[in-house]
């Protein structure tokens, strides 16, 4: 045999014992564990009982209107803030202005220190450039203590609302308001609480 078909040969039984230790088949111990996980979002669920709170015809300058409602938290997530929104259409311009809310009270957070009034005396018109929290607890605190229920609905509670509108008498001629009428919408806007480690 030449030299150069020993070499051949030898390149070919290197490249074929190469082969066969690459494709060959080794035993050795193996042992596979599966971690199976989930995540599920909470959900946030605001409502508003009664959801229209206030519904009065044939009012007349100086009438009040008391109303009572409940915001309920029917999710399974706290609520930190429910930002309150105030818009309107009205059949006569600026009958926005002559009606008053002069209080809106949450009575789950007010306490012997105050109450909670989310709105003092504010027309209509004042009202729609606000965004007022209506579940804030905004008594005094003394010592570290708070009176009232802390900001915010936890899950599966809810707070009682009190206000009262009023048809304001400005000793003026109104006349103009004579068979107005003015359509209110407020908007309770729920927030999450703020995220954590859990």
């Amino acid at each position: 045999m030449t030299l150069k078909k020993k070499l051949a040969m030898g390149v070919a039984t290197g490249a074929l014992a190469l082969s066969m230790i690459g494709g060959g088949t080794y035993a050795y111990f193996n042992d596979v564990e599966t971690s199976t996980n989930q995540f599920a979002a909470g959900t946030l669920d605001l409502t508003l009982n009664p959801e229209t709170i206030i519904n009065v015809d044939n009012i007349k300058p100086g009438d009040w209107m008391n109303r009572t409602f409940k915001l309920e938290n029917t999710g399974s997530l706290d609520i930190s803030k429910i930002f309150l929104t105030t818009s309107y259409t009205e059949s006569v311009a600026g009958f926005g202005e002559h009606i008053v809310v002069d209080f809106l009270k949450n009575e789950d957070k007010g306490s012997i220190a105050g109450p909670s009034n989310v709105i003092v005396s504010k027309t209509l018109a004042e009202l729609a450039s606000m965004t007022p929290d209506a579940v804030k607890n905004l008594s005094p605190t003394f010592f570290g203590w708070q009176g009232g229920e802390a900001s915010g609905i936890k899950a599966g509670t809810k707070d009682n609302m009190y206000v009262k509108f009023r048809f304001n008498e400005n000793n003026l001629d109104q006349n103009a308001y004579q068979g107005a009428s003015l359509e209110l919408k407020w908007m309770f806007d729920a927030q999450q609480t703020a995220g954590q480690s859990r």
